[in-house]
């Protein structure tokens, strides 16, 4: 278990830092209520992103982006309507849910990525 914590946090690492020198401004990290957790929300401009952080060390099981289930998309929206719903200053800002993709050294990033889901 302790090795995918690490993994989790490396990858988290990599997307903030690639997100930022893509400017964006991180809101929070590991947000987490009851039946799910975004791994970042940030800020893109006039967008409040719920970004999505999957990583694979290679692709022996597939892509990182074939780790996006309808599941898990259920899931962040529903942590989207709570965080917006309990921070009432981003209510007038636009939302897309974004996800990071890691694979081995390559990073890639798809924005309003539900619509490809």
């Amino acid at each position: 278990m302790e090795n995918f914590r690490i993994k989790g946090t490396y990858g988290e690492d990599m997307a903030c830092k690639f997100l930022r020198d893509n400017g964006y401004t991180i809101i929070r990290r590991n947000y987490y209520i009851k039946g799910g957790e975004a791994d970042i929300i940030a800020l893109d401009n006039d967008t409040l992103c719920f970004i999505e952080v999957k990583m694979r060390l290679n692709a022996k099981f597939g892509t990182s982006f074939s780790q996006i289930t309808k599941t898990k998309i259920k899931r962040l929206i529903h942590v989207a309507r709570y965080f917006l719903y309990t921070n009432r200053q981003f209510e007038n800002y636009n939302v897309r849910f974004d996800v990071v993709g890691i694979d081995g050294d390559n990073i890639e990033l798809i924005k309003n990525a539900f619509d490809a889901y």
